[in-house]
């Protein structure tokens, strides 16, 4: 049997880019968390690690982001809410944040939830290279990314999916 060259470049071209595509578009509840590891605006240190056995909302903001900003006092009434019965939410303060900056709004918005400088881009990097705000993410108490979200969120729906992990 004789294989053309370019029929056997193709089939392994195609090969590849099924199991990129695999990878990439495996549905978001197989996926398990990037570790996420940062030092909040208090000092700590802050692992998912820490947080496991638990729902996880980590929510990518910048202070220079309309829609972030516009989103806070619904994450804030969330956290209110559900922090009491084991939801945690980390927000995440993109690289070219400014430190202060991040601070003064934190303290401006009276955030309860811990807040990360991401000031290396590296967890960003590790949640799918994350660039763009606000983006969102809930991560199951077994540590499986379930949700994936840019731009506002749908509360109710979040809302729901986090008291059925409750």
């Amino acid at each position: 049997m004789k294989f053309n060259k370019e029929a056997v470049v193709a089939g392994i071209a195609l090969t590849v880019i099924l199991a990129v595509a695999a990878v990439w578009l495996m549905p978001a509840g197989l996926r398990q968390a990037p570790p996420l590891v940062g030092q909040t605006l208090d000092g700590r240190t802050l692992s998912l690690e820490q947080l496991r056995g638990k729902p996880v909302l980590v929510t990518f903001w910048a202070t220079t982001c309309p829609s972030c900003v516009e989103e806070m006092p619904h994450l804030i009434e969330l956290y209110r809410e559900l922090h009491p019965k084991g939801l945690e939410i980390i927000g995440v303060a993109m690289a070219y944040d400014p430190p202060e900056q991040v601070r003064t709004l934190a303290r401006q918005r009276q955030i309860p939830y811990p807040i990360v400088l991401d000031t290396q881009a590296r967890i960003a990097r590790e949640f799918d290279n994350v660039r763009l705000t606000p983006t969102t993410v809930l991560i199951s108490p077994d540590g499986r990314i379930v949700h994936y979200r840019l731009g506002l969120l749908d509360l109710p729906k979040l809302r729901e999916t986090i008291r059925e992990m409750l």
